[in-house]
């Protein structure tokens, strides 16, 4: 059974239809009790310092397509820290692996507003989904590295977020994508090390095709990169790159 919706969330009878099929949705009640949980006490318990950086990128209102760097399940914490309910009044709605949308952990995603994607073999009905969001001016959050990388090496993306941002416009919905680069104090989180998340400048996809979505994908990569850069300088752990 899907989860219930924010009652503040709009949304067509088509997206909802979308939306049980894929059993995703808001709980009322499960998202507030998250937010604590993650916010006041996960967090701050396990790192010294949280810093967010040049929010004034993260636009108020309207859609947008948030593109992180992946670098521990930390993430998926930090980003609504950074740009969820009490930071921007809404919600992160997260696109992720359906491997990660099964069991327990499944149970809680489709609660708090994910929903899963084939990497292999993407569905139709997500993709349409994560239109009908991005349509309904909601944030939404898409990993374009896929998995967690944490060898430092120059970010390399597939061509999947450039598609839907594509998709997207032909369906008349133009969406800023914002490069946001996360870092920590070691490769891999410790207690007490300091977090720190960096918003770039947004993005706009141009164009329709193959060369269009290449050349938009090269733009993302090094955004992204610069935004890790400067996340990672903010905890003491820049990128040394010859």
């Amino acid at each position: 059974m899907a989860a219930r919706r924010s009652k503040s969330t709009p949304i067509s009878d088509l997206a909802l239809a979308r939306e049980r099929e894929l059993g995703s949705g808001i709980s009322p009640w499960l998202a507030p009790l998250a937010t604590l949980l993650t916010q006041d006490l996960a967090l701050p318990g396990y790192f010294d310092r949280v810093r967010v950086l040049d929010r004034h990128h993260l636009p108020s209102d309207g859609a947008v397509l948030l593109a992180p760097t992946h670098r521990a399940r930390w993430d998926a914490l930090l980003l609504p820290h950074a740009a969820g309910r009490r930071a921007t009044g809404r919600d992160c709605r997260f696109m992720v692996t359906i491997d990660e949308m099964k069991g327990l952990q499944g149970w809680f995603l489709h609660r708090l507003g994910c929903f899963p994607v084939d990497q292999g073999r993407p569905t139709l009905s997500s993709l349409r989904y994560a239109i009908d969001l991005l349509a309904m001016g909601q944030q939404l959050v898409v990993f374009p590295e896929g998995n967690i990388r944490r060898n430092g090496d120059p970010i390399q993306l597939q061509q999947g977020l450039a598609r839907l941002a594509q998709m997207a416009a032909t369906q008349g919905v133009t969406v800023p994508v914002l490069p946001v680069g996360i870092a920590y104090g070691h490769a891999r989180p410790r207690p007490g090390d300091g977090a720190a998340v960096c918003f770039g400048p947004p993005l706009l996809a141009r164009g329709q095709g193959r060369d269009a979505a290449r050349l938009f994908t090269e733009d993302l990569s090094q955004a992204m990169q610069s935004a890790e850069q400067a996340a990672r300088s903010a905890v003491g752990r820049p990128i040394d790159r010859p």
